[in-house]
């Protein structure tokens, strides 16, 4: 039933797709679809804006409308479905390569096949990358001094390995493509268990990669962990232009 209440509203137009606003709504009534934040169905938005402040192109506003209901046990439903959605994308079949947990030894790493760049050779450590694939547990990470870049970097910055990567475990996704809520929920148990040292985020330039820092920075509020952060911005002609 559709009753005249308070409910978040969403201009498009202004919309960059940043997904800031996702990371912060606690209900997952919000998603990136297509590009643009939507709100997933009226009964999911208790319309209280906690997602209001962290949109950089104030893209969403309260509004008064008829609208369903808000509906705590369907947020619950909600939340537990995605939660197993997310489960399952990562529970690939036994065997596959993406899933299998590597550590490149510098020996193994002499002896692999010549992947060189002119500054050296690949810096990288181990496998899987992909935020998604690397587990909490990986052991690549213990007490690692950890790198976390958006898909974009490696190919738009040159020297990623020799100026990034080198001495650092990597994780790589897009914030705008990929589950943002999963995200926070992986950094999350990574902080609590992993005890990482240090973390660099880096990003592009584009507003669609502001979310990246947002999602670590939000796991760790949620751990209370502190951890040593620095965030680093790349052009789309592959210079560092902020780092802080």
């Amino acid at each position: 039933m559709k009753i005249k209440r308070k409910i978040i509203q969403i201009e498009e137009d202004k919309c960059d797709g940043c997904g800031n606003c996702v990371i912060n709504c606690a209900e997952g009534a919000l998603a990136v679809v297509d590009g643009k934040a939507k709100v997933l169905s009226d009964n999911l938005c208790d319309g209280l804006g906690a997602c209001i402040g962290e949109c950089p192109q104030d893209a969403l506003h309260i509004v008064e409308r008829d609208a369903e209901a808000f509906d705590e046990e369907a947020v619950e439903e909600h939340l537990h479905s995605r939660k197993n959605a997310a489960q399952s994308r990562e529970a690939l079949p036994c065997g596959c390569p993406s899933a299998q947990i590597q550590s490149f030894t510098p020996c193994a790493q002499a002896n692999r096949p010549a992947q060189r760049t002119d500054e050296g050779g690949s810096a990288l450590t181990h496998w899987p990358v992909q935020i998604r694939l690397v587990p909490p547990n990986a052991p690549f990470l213990k007490g690692a001094d950890l790198l976390v870049a958006a898909d974009c970097v490696p190919v738009a910055f040159p020297s990623f390995h020799q100026d990034l990567l080198k001495g650092k475990a990597v994780m790589l996704g897009c914030p705008k493509f990929d589950d943002a809520p999963a995200y926070v929920e992986k950094f999350s148990a990574i902080f609590k268990t992993a005890g990482i040292k240090s973390i660099t985020v880096v990003v592009m330039e584009v507003p669609c990669c502001a979310g990246l820092p947002r999602i670590v920075q939000k796991a760790l509020q949620e751990t209370g962990v502190k951890i040593p952060f620095n965030q680093v911005v790349v052009s789309t002609r592959g210079r560092i232009i902020e780092e802080h």
